[in-house]
């Protein structure tokens, strides 16, 4: 980690929730707002621990945020967050305790704020506090979704949703007739995100070939937008 000082105008600018506010509003949580870089392997934060009372953004590379399980101890991805988006909701909203295990994927860089300046601010344009909690109900239902589907739907169901997750977050980029994940997702992060094996994952992907196609480097190709947007088993 390498503490790199207070952060800009702009780095604020580049988090969803505050893309909305004028120069005084963004000038007022500048000094309250601190930016730190982190490289690839490095642990931001422990499940459990006790954190600061502040919010945490990415501002730009990726990160790895997974909780483990309290019977087995296994380690399961919960998701995988870009530049811009928001982590650690009990830093502000709760008991200060660190609610999952917080890795840098890329190297990155994370800005925090104050809470006393933040609930200020909030004060101003209550708009922010909205934009919070849209952010923070939105991965609420995730998780519901996730672990209902973990209970009740077949690992192929569980990995197309998934990756029909990361497509309307994260959008595509176009190529011809396709469409390419603007996230990288490896065999790894994917297996440990939907609850099955390393090959049993390779194994589903074989089965999507028609549908989307795993690429060298973790890179998802929707062979067939149709099919991706409506997949269901066939009838046996």
């Amino acid at each position: 980690m390498i503490f790199q000082g207070c952060a800009s105008a702009s780095q604020l600018q580049t988090i969803t929730v505050f893309r909305n506010l004028d120069t005084l509003q963004i000038n007022a949580l500048l000094p309250f707002s601190y930016w730190q870089e982190y490289r690839p392997g490095e642990i931001i934060m422990r499940e459990g621990e006790e954190i600061p009372h502040k919010l945490y953004c990415l501002i730009a590379g990726k990160l790895e945020i997974k909780k483990a399980s309290a019977i087995t101890g296994k380690e399961a991805i919960i998701r995988l967050i870009s530049g811009g988006e928001l982590f650690a909701a009990s830093a502000i909203f709760g008991n200060g305790m660190a609610p999952a295990t917080v890795v840098c994927l890329h190297p990155s860089q994370v800005l925090t704020i104050e809470r006393e300046a933040l609930l200020a601010a909030i004060a101003q344009v209550p708009e922010i506090s909205l934009n919070i909690l849209s952010v923070y109900n939105d991965r609420l239902q995730q998780l519901h979704n996730t672990v209902q589907g973990l209970i009740t739907e077949k690992p192929i169901i569980r990995l197309v949703k998934l990756l029909q997750y990361y497509y309307s977050y994260h959008g595509v980029s176009s190529l011809k007739d396709k469409e390419l994940l603007n996230i990288s997702l490896n065999y790894s992060q994917i297996s440990r995100s939907i609850g099955v094996s390393y090959e049993e994952c390779v194994r589903l992907f074989k089965q999507l070939k028609e549908v989307v196609n795993y690429q060298r480097g973790g890179k998802i190709m929707i062979q067939d937008k149709q099919k991706f947007a409506n997949f269901s088993l066939p009838p046996r």
